[in-house]
């Protein structure tokens, strides 16, 4: 997958709440007039090896520095306690619409709900199970948002002549999500519906329902966040089947994109659990 085609489906993703949602207050990455930052080339290139997280972080900090609004003051800048990482400082920007100083954290995930699991919020989870949206808040509020405050963080203030008295901290949480076909349309609480892409099934439903006659791809996890109509590789049901059944196997749920004609394109989990 291209570049470009990795970064407007990033500009295409959605803030996974609007607002506060648990004291975190979101910041509005939508709001941004991202039309005009789309050119035919990006100016940077990203290696065949770097992790979805890592791509995510360019294509904000390219977005940023691309719109009118904001201006990046520094980013990725990890605090040290005697040598040791204690965290990172993601983004300082500053708003230039009023001049305030933002620490924005970010945070862009894959999650699918599970409703057999009793409080909400704790549905919304990885599709290996392995993180939750609950447990990245709960890190956001004990760990990454406090570490502005921490005295490890002040040599970095002095130097960019910031005090964290004036500093405001919002995140911009971006997120997929998949439900189980039988929520699909369904109003679900706290987060934005426009997120939800996909849905998500066991194995046994793919083997027993109408998706012989359909094409198929496995994208590799950094292109998840691309739109499966720029594909242009597609696999028969017997084909994929055999991956399908390879990455089950090692306990890993494949996302899989989905070709019915022409034109019409879906994106589905099949879970190993």
């Amino acid at each position: 997958m291209s570049i470009k085609n990795q970064y407007l489906g990033f500009l295409n993703s959605s803030s996974l709440w609007q607002g506060r949602f648990s004291d975190v207050i979101q910041f509005d990455f939508e709001a941004l007039n991202t039309p005009a930052i789309i050119p035919d080339i990006l100016p940077f290139s990203i290696s065949e090896n770097e992790v979805l997280g890592k791509c995510i972080e360019q294509f904000f900090a390219y977005t940023i520095d691309n719109t009118k609004d904001y201006q990046i003051i520094t980013k990725n800048n990890q605090i040290f306690n005697d040598k040791i990482t204690i965290g990172e400082i993601d983004f300082m920007i500053r708003d230039l619409q009023n001049s305030k100083i933002l620490h924005i954290e970010l945070v862009y995930k894959f999650y699918i709900y599970d409703p057999s699991i009793t409080t909400e919020i704790d549905r919304w989870i990885g599709p290996n199970r392995k993180d939750s949206l609950s447990q990245k808040i709960k890190k956001l509020k004990n760990k990454q948002l406090p570490l502005l405050y921490r005295q490890e963080t002040l040599s970095l203030l002095d130097s960019l002549n910031l005090k964290s008295q004036h500093i405001d901290q919002k995140v911009c949480y971006m997120a997929n999500l998949f439900v189980p076909i039988s929520h699909i349309g369904k109003k679900l609480p706290h987060i934005n519906p426009k997120c939800i892409i996909g849905y998500w099934i066991k194995f046994e439903d793919f083997t027993a329902k109408g998706y012989f006659t359909n094409q198929f791809y496995i994208p590799k996890k950094r292109d998840w966040v691309t739109s499966p109509d720029t594909n242009r590789i597609w696999f028969s049901f017997a084909s994929i089947l055999e991956q399908v059944k390879s990455s089950l196997l090692q306990k890993k749920s494949p996302l899989l994109w989905m070709k019915s004609n022409e034109d019409s394109y879906q994106r589905f989990f099949i879970v190993w659990w």
